[in-house]
């Protein structure tokens, strides 16, 4: 087939000429930014595989977190390719539940992904995930609103769904779930003072109906204005500064994310969102196709080359392969 001769470089498509009918994979993704901008570019794949078509399940990602682990663990084969995490990649892997995409074209280039995103996707050196985009946490806060009040916001301050920063908050305050003897520790000092400068800043600072909040909510909150101070993923730059959908884009800066005083651990995390294919599936070919054209640095090119103007450029998913890191721009203020 066309897919099977590009996905692993034997021949051209041209050379093969076009299937006769076309074959639907179903992919499951969430909602999130950069999964909605690859949806607007499937005429761009069709271009380059005309004997696929792409059927797209998005998702909130608590709602996708449900499925697709519910699909996987029953063998349900209702998604060909799902958008999951770092943390059900090795997991899933060992349990025979994921392919091995260790057989992707030589144009993947398997050698340029980053250690530490590559590394959290395999097993016994075998890539069960492919990495769209990482990230690790920040904050992101208004420079005219500190400006204002007289606050200099420091590179690195002391002190999503709405919960995740309860784990990483208290990692930077020193805290630990359990000791060496897997007793658990959530009655020490370090998650007693944690829990308290928690609800204390969400109680007298937080948005209405802050825990239902997860990272779009808090996103078009920052954007239209309605938020001050924000911690959260660092794949959140490329919108907060995009003018065409940010009304403070000119008065955005950034921070490492908090430590607390005497801890020197700042707790941020390693985070990618990645592309897996479930054992189950009966298009095996057609979905690790699909997987290489979009985890590509070809892809990449295709999104910076359609963003525009240079600082729109961000907006190309990064942070998977070594040519996407770049020097960190300072806060301005």
């Amino acid at each position: 087939m066309i897919y099977r001769a590009w996905l692993f470089g034997a021949v051209s498509a041209c050379a093969l000429g076009f299937a006769a009918h076309a074959e639907t994979i179903t992919i499951a993704t969430v909602n999130n930014g950069n999964m909605i901008r690859i949806q607007k570019l499937t005429d761009d794949f069709t271009k380059d595989l005309p004997d696929i078509d792409l059927e797209w399940v998005t998702l909130e990602e608590n709602v996708l977190r449900q499925r697709v682990t519910t699909n996987i663990a029953t063998k349900g084969g209702q998604y060909d390719v799902m958008t999951i995490g770092n943390y059900e990649v090795p997991i899933w892997g060992k349990q025979g539940w994921l392919m091995a995409l260790d057989d992707m074209s030589g144009d993947y280039d398997k050698a340029d992904l980053l250690p530490a995103i590559a590394g959290g996707l395999s097993m016994d050196d075998k890539l069960y995930g492919a990495p769209f985009y990482g990230e690790s946490a920040m904050v992101t806060y208004r420079t005219d609103l500190a400006e204002k009040v007289g606050i200099d916001m420091s590179d690195q301050p002391t002190w999503g769904e709405n919960m995740t920063f309860i784990t990483a908050m208290s990692n930077s305050y020193g805290a630990r779930w359990f000791d060496m003897d897997w007793k658990p520790q959530f009655d020490s000092p370090e998650w007693k003072a944690t829990l308290t400068d928690y609800l204390d800043m969400m109680k007298n600072y937080g948005s209405p109906g802050s825990s239902s909040n997860g990272f779009n909510e808090n996103l078009a909150l920052f954007q239209q204005g309605k938020c001050g101070m924000w911690i959260d993923a660092t794949v959140a730059a490329s919108f907060v500064t995009d003018k065409n959908d940010s009304t403070v884009a000119d008065s955005v800066g950034f921070a490492q994310f908090p430590n607390n005083d005497g801890v020197d651990n700042h707790g941020n995390w390693l985070w990618s969102w990645n592309l897996a294919i479930p054992a189950s599936t009966k298009k095996a070919d057609a979905a690790k196709a699909f997987v290489a054209w979009a985890t590509s640095k070809r892809y990449t090119e295709l999104v910076a080359s359609k963003a525009g103007p240079p600082r729109l450029r961000a907006r190309a998913p990064r942070f998977t392969r070594t040519p996407t890191i770049r020097r960190p721009r300072r806060s301005r203020r």
